[in-house]
């Protein structure tokens, strides 16, 4: 029989119990850090998001990794995703480290092209935003803004809030 389709009873065994409970562990983990770990992803979340999954991949698949280390990298992980986090709500200098500003793309009839060009967004992916918020056309667009989770918000012209938060910079 070809190596491929040998198995090793107790291995498959491990990776059942060793997964389910790393998984259930990762999910109380992730509970208990606050809805924050679970939002919209900007970059910082992205990152976290990735390196979860590769632990718990790695725990899962590779037996000289015990599961206790693997609570604990989970659990470090986790922990310094929640420091960083608090920290941004303190120090401002830290919020800069870690998210990215929004930045405006479209305001008053005007593409704002130094933006566009910074954040390699397209002419046609503002439309496509402005299409997808339900206008017609950029007519009736204020202002087309990239969030710092990657999404693209667009605010009509009727929209009754003022334009504080919409300065255009350039």
């Amino acid at each position: 029989m070809p190596d491929w389709l040998m198995y090793d009873p107790n291995y498959i065994l491990r990776l059942a119990g060793v997964g389910s409970l790393a998984y259930i562990f990762l999910i109380i983990m992730l509970r208990l850090s606050g809805k924050r770990s679970l939002s919209k992803m900007n970059a910082f979340d992205f990152i976290v998001t990735v390196a979860l999954g590769s632990i718990l991949a790695t725990v899962i698949m590779d037996p000289s990794i015990s599961l206790s280390e693997g609570f604990a990298a989970l659990a470090l992980l986790l922990i310094l995703q929640f420091a960083v986090t608090k920290g941004t709500v303190y120090f401002p200098v830290m919020t800069k480290l870690v998210k990215s500003k929004p930045a405006l793309l479209y305001y008053d009839g005007q593409y704002l092209t130094r933006n566009m060009r910074s954040e390699r967004i397209v002419h046609d992916e503002v439309r496509q935003a402005v299409r997808a918020s339900g206008f017609g056309d950029l007519g009736q667009v204020k202002a087309v803004v990239l969030e710092t989770d990657g999404t693209l918000s667009v605010i009509g012209k009727d929209d009754s809030r003022d334009d504080e938060g919409i300065i255009p910079e350039e």
